[in-house]
């Protein structure tokens, strides 16, 4: 039996479809036998993976990790279950393999990396382990030697979604992943597409994934919607793509197929690639159903953006912030403030940029990040701060609690970021989402969010940020969504 493992991630309000795990099953489902333990949903993982390894002959544990909250909950469980099962090989894949290989491979408990797509490198890996084949073969896998010594094979080529079965999503229990949001009673989270094909010098897909991005195709894309809607009652869908939006006339295709569902939706688009459609694609995408989009403005400084290799301009961003307003859709914008050249220069573009798009479009949502640095393929992070700083190298010290607060970015202590600077960015984002509480949180009472809005309207008003203690005290009785917190 394979054993694919989700360590928790998030709190039951927010946990949906494990699609990292459920798109290993789909290559495994009708040829290996094979059960899928969620930590989201089961609140003792390590005791039900213990009693299936009594049960069964268990050929490998795969554990999808990412940085944060689940690669804690990952370090504990694979730890104790190496002490009770040596015998069991652990695999680890997911975004942080990918991106801190040797990292991985330095912990005890961990056998196998399996670095970007892990569908077919689980299909080779298992034959290895039945003696049908070589680890030296297998592409996209690190691995220890008998040595010890970490040896990393050359990468696999990327696929598209249509080159895999569909995910089975019966076997998870689906009403444990269809949660209520602001865009429905019941919503789902969904891929379509994998990988990116941009650049950007502060982020890490890139470097986990490559650069390219295969999508998969319309009609696919909405027949598996639609089982999702008529077998699980789904209403509303969160895509989770990292661009859900390419090329124009795949976005006017999806956009037509989708209509007849009749679900609301939030995705991720790039600014540059919406400025680029025409109305009539854009009011598509309305009818489709999508009730906001999240974009990735970063800056509101133009030399900050082009040494991030962003390829946009902030021209751009407030067109879009202007233009998709009569739309009716609810743009997210995104920003990483904290250049490490000029980290007061950054922050002076950026927040008049910021209140510049507030006045465009009031309905904007805001979400503020000070840069943290991930390793790019080059060896070259954003703001050259290679020689100034160093990550981890084991998986315990990431799941301290200094790396985990790294990770959600909360007062990360870069070097680079003055503390009056980091307070000035911290206040301003306080005083923001204060005026304008996030449309997200449908569980805090309107009457909650007037008072946030009347306390700091007078702070907006005359860009006052300086000590909003009466914010601060505010919103520890006001528990208001932070959306930042759970996309990390």
């Amino acid at each position: 039996m394979i054993l694919l493992f989700n360590p928790r991630a998030t709190s039951p309000r927010s946990r949906r479809y494990p699609l990292s795990i459920l798109a290993l099953a789909a290559v495994l489902e009708g040829r290996e036998e094979y059960t899928i333990i969620d930590g989201n949903v089961d609140t003792e993982p390590v005791e039900t993976i213990t009693k299936l390894i009594g049960r069964h002959r268990v050929e490998m544990l795969g554990v999808t990790v990412m940085p944060g909250p689940q690669m804690v909950a990952a370090v504990k469980a694979c730890t104790e279950l190496r002490r009770r099962h040596p015998e069991v090989p652990i695999v680890w894949g997911g975004y942080f393999p990918s991106i801190y290989t040797d990292t991985a491979l330095n912990a005890p408990y961990v056998d196998y990396a399996v670095k970007g797509q892990g569908e077919d490198t689980l299909l080779e890996l298992l034959e290895a382990l039945r003696g049908q084949g070589s680890l030296a073969d297998i592409k996209g896998l690190s691995y220890k030697d008998a040595d010890g010594k970490h040896r990393h094979n050359c990468e696999r080529p990327m696929k598209g979604p249509d080159a895999f079965p569909v995910m089975p999503f019966h076997r998870v229990p689906a009403d444990k992943y269809t949660q209520a949001s602001f865009f429905g009673k019941r919503t789902a989270a969904y891929q379509a597409s994998v990988g990116c094909p941009f650049q950007c010098s502060f982020c890490g897909i890139s470097a986990a994934f490559g650069s390219r991005e295969k999508l998969e195709s319309p009609a696919r894309t909405v027949a598996n919607l639609r089982h999702l809607k008529e077998q699980y009652g789904i209403d509303s869908v969160v895509f989770v793509d990292m661009n859900f939006f390419l090329r124009e006339s795949h976005a006017r295709e999806l956009a037509d197929l989708l209509a007849p569902l009749n679900l609301k939706w939030w995705c991720e688009a790039r600014i540059d690639i919406i400025s680029s459609y025409s109305d009539e694609t854009i009011d598509a995408i309305r009818r489709a159903g999508c009730a906001m989009i999240f974009f990735g403005a970063e800056s509101g400084s133009d030399w900050v953006l082009q040494e991030m290799k962003k390829q946009i301009t902030t021209a751009q961003t407030l067109d879009v912030a202007e233009r998709i307003r009569k739309f009716g859709i609810i743009p997210e914008f995104s920003f990483v403030v904290g250049n490490p050249r000029d980290p007061e220069g950054d922050t002076a573009a950026t927040l008049p940029f910021i209140r510049k798009i507030k006045k465009l479009n009031p309905q904007s949502e805001i979400i503020i990040y000070h840069y943290t640095p991930v390793p790019q393929r080059e060896k070259k992070m954003y703001g050259n701060v290679d020689e100034t700083f160093e990550f981890p190298t084991t998986p315990e010290e990431w799941a301290t609690e200094r790396w985990l607060n790294f990770t959600l970015r909360i007062d990360p202590a870069t070097p680079w970021l003055p503390r009056r600077t980091r307070k000035l960015i911290d206040n301003f984002e306080l005083v923001v989402a204060s005026r304008w509480p996030t449309v997200l949180d449908i569980r805090v009472p309107q009457w909650c969010k007037q008072l946030l809005r009347m306390l700091s309207a007078w702070r907006y008003k005359f860009g006052v940020y300086a000590f909003p203690q009466e914010l601060k005290w505010a919103h520890q009785f006001i528990e208001l969504r932070k959306p930042k917190r759970e996309s990390a």
